[in-house]
């Protein structure tokens, strides 16, 4: 049997974003890529030469360049990046759940646990949980040194406020949720979706992360956001002791270190 060839994949990536995670995925997956660096502007936003490849001018961004074409499809947006990965590179792999339960092919509600918590854990994480890390940062940019001497008290106590009432109340029900979903994952877990890390773990690491950093940040302290949370913590312990997660962190370093925009 011919060995099918794979297709060019770029990576745009851009530093402090979700493009981190992407670059787990590749790494798991075990895909060759090329890489064009971006890094922000002082101001933190994405640069404008990031709209040339896709309007929004944001990151994570995957092309792919079809064996025998010169057209490069691009994707966008980090849930659907990780669904199209998976379902072209994952196949017979873990980090892909079966979809149907024996003999149930097509049928709809014969779907396993597994794949139906993947296919919602990939919504979930942009949808429902990275909402409360933008807010959170958004407010503590109001308690920062960016906002004018005169008016910072002010700012910082709505800011404190709003953060006590809407964003700690969500981020704990957040944790609360993710520790009864590890509870009851299929065959014990120890992952989400089961005994197998899947591409939904990857994707969900950086607004966990993220969440993480901004309770500690914003309110209990370091190292203390998942005390209440036995499983999620150890979930995260686990997530950051898997092989693909520490290559992937020393390619961000590298990254992190190359100014300018170019491909490596």
């Amino acid at each position: 049997m011919a060995i099918r060839q794979q297709p060019k994949i770029r990576l745009f990536w851009l530093n402090q974003s979700r493009a981190q995670s992407i670059v787990w995925l590749l790494e798991e997956l075990g895909l060759n890529y090329e890489l064009v660096v971006f890094q922000r502007t002082p101001d933190m936003f994405a640069p404008p030469e990031l709209e040339k490849i896709h309007p929004l001018g944001k990151s994570p961004l995957v092309g792919i360049t079809p064996v025998g074409s010169e057209r490069e499809v691009i994707l966008a947006e980090s849930g659907f990046i990780v669904q199209y990965l998976a379902e072209h590179f994952g196949r017979g792999k873990p980090l892909l759940p079966t979809r149907y339960q024996e003999g149930k092919d097509g049928e709809a509600g014969g779907e396993t646990e597994e794949w139906l918590r993947y296919q919602y854990l990939l919504y979930y994480a942009e949808g429902s949980l990275m909402p409360y890390n933008t807010v959170s940062l958004i407010l503590s940019i109001f308690k920062s040194n960016k906002i004018p001497l005169p008016i910072r008290p002010i700012a910082s106590l709505l800011a404190g406020k709003m953060y006590g009432n809407f964003v700690r109340r969500n981020m704990k029900k957040h944790f609360s949720f993710l520790e009864s979903q590890l509870g009851s994952a299929p065959q014990g877990g120890p992952y989400l979706c089961g005994p197998h890390l899947t591409a939904a773990d990857i994707l969900l690491s950086y607004p966990l992360l993220s969440a993480k950093r901004e309770v500690e940040k914003m309110d209990v302290g370091e190292g203390k956001a998942f005390e209440p949370y036995p499983r999620l913590r150890a979930y995260v312990e686990r997530i950051q002791s898997e092989s693909g997660y520490k290559k992937a962190v020393e390619k961000v370093k590298e990254f992190e270190g190359k100014g300018g925009n170019k491909l490596l």
